[in-house]
């Protein structure tokens, strides 16, 4: 399993919109693509000296290949329609995660 992981620092003027849009459409969007089985929001507790409240989406692929057909065929679309709506107020960096072992 594959985890593709965004953390995403949204500014607090449009917080409210953009986490409505996130759990309304954007997700959803994504798991459309097919390329991801499931997916999760997370947000992440700690107060950033820059300001904004921070959080980590993740979305979960079965192979690489899956993933890396997301990158190729869907991500631009997807990232545009963040980048229109909310231009500088999110700042964004993505990591590609492998699950090695999981324990409960």
């Amino acid at each position: 399993m594959i985890i593709y992981n965004v953390t995403i620092n949204i500014d607090e003027s449009v917080h409210d919109q953009w986490l409505h849009w996130m759990q309304t459409k954007h997700i959803q969007d994504m798991l459309n693509t097919g390329c991801f089985k499931s997916a999760r929001l997370v947000k992440v507790l700690v107060d950033e000296d820059m300001g904004g409240v921070t959080y980590s989406a993740q979305y979960f692929a079965e192979t690489k290949e899956a993933l890396e057909d997301y990158k190729t065929n869907h991500a631009p679309n997807l990232r545009n329609e963040g980048l229109a709506l909310f231009a500088d107020k999110m700042l964004a960096f993505r990591t590609d995660l492998e699950i090695i072992s999981e324990h409960e």
